[in-house]
């Protein structure tokens, strides 16, 4: 066999080399051995619904993986730029996408760790002159290796103050973004609206952002399976009237301001079990297993929203 048809053998991936220079790369077991389907299983069982969001994700799962198998064979010339953006209301998902994003690229090799880091303004921008400047070096230290994932981003930046920071904050992570893409990705997340006029604002970051995903609002039929999830988890359950009174609620409940998704939905949850609490506290005396676990019609429809208040609860 000449040089010519000697081809490199690809590290973690089966690549044959016939006589005709022709590598073979079995992307199944390249697949299963980044453990993708585990991860986007998982994904799956977390997060009720979001499925143009999970259908986005398996394409650059998908991306990714081909891209190192290019690699491999020597096809490749240079990483995928992976800085990303999530818009969508709260309650979405992001922030749980974002994480399952991390441990994606790190099994893929994409970074080093896979860990993720939340930021808001506060944790980047300071009041001070000097004070930014640590506290984004701070932060992009602490996500080397995986993925920054920087809430409200648009709140970094104020053009009505002359005096704010946060054009500084921008800049350091304009630069940390270009140079040191194999090694650290930056997630941008905020309501779409706020996030497009923010881009419009700073092209810097929109030049890099490779991957924008919108989380649309969940379905009241979502919201109920969430809810479901969530109560049988803490080990509760609904009956029958309760489901329904629980229904109810969630019609009402999104019609109103601040209405945030499953955000909402947990939160609700958190109050009818005080609502349980008080209830059983109140009537002591000897009650069955069984109705420790039972949320009543009665713990759901003392809402103030059944009683039309604007911002009922």
């Amino acid at each position: 066999m000449t040089d010519e048809q000697t081809t490199p053998q690809a590290e973690g991936a089966n690549i044959q080399t016939p006589a005709e220079d022709t590598a073979l790369v079995d992307i199944d077991t390249a697949y299963r051995e980044a453990n993708v389907q585990q991860l986007l299983d998982e994904l799956d069982r977390e997060l009720i619904g979001l499925k143009p969001v999970k259908s986005r994700i398996r394409e650059i799962a998908s991306l990714l993986l081909i891209e190192l198998l290019r690699e491999k064979v020597s096809l490749s010339t240079e990483r995928p730029t992976l800085h990303m953006s999530f818009t969508g209301r709260p309650g979405t998902g992001k922030t749980t996408v974002a994480l399952r994003m991390a441990k994606i690229l790190h099994h893929l090799g994409f970074v080093r760790k896979g860990h993720l880091v939340v930021a808001t303004r506060d944790d980047l921008v300071g009041q001070y002159v000097g004070h930014t400047a640590p506290k984004t070096k701070e932060m992009l230290k602490r996500a080397m290796g995986g993925v920054l994932f920087i809430d409200e981003a648009y709140y970094l930046y104020r053009p009505e103050n002359e005096r704010d920071y946060g054009q500084e904050a921008i800049e350091m992570l304009l630069q940390a973004m270009e140079n040191h893409r194999d090694n650290l990705v930056v997630i941008l997340a905020g309501y779409k609206d706020r996030m497009d006029t923010f881009f419009q604002s700073n092209p810097g970051f929109h030049s890099r952002i490779a991957h924008h995903i919108d989380f649309p609002d969940y379905s009241l039929d979502e919201l109920m399976e969430i809810a479901e999830l969530m109560v049988r988890q803490q080990m509760y359950v609904f009956d029958d009237p309760s489901r329904q009174a629980f229904c109810e609620y969630l019609e009402l409940r999104m019609q109103r301001p601040h209405f945030s998704n499953a955000r909402s939905v947990r939160n609700a949850i958190d109050r009818i079990k005080m609502r349980q609490a008080s209830r059983l506290v109140q009537q002591g005396g000897l009650i069955a297993k069984e109705e420790l676990a039972r949320i009543d019609v009665s713990d759901i429809r003392q809402s103030r929203v059944f009683q039309g208040e604007l911002n009922g609860q």
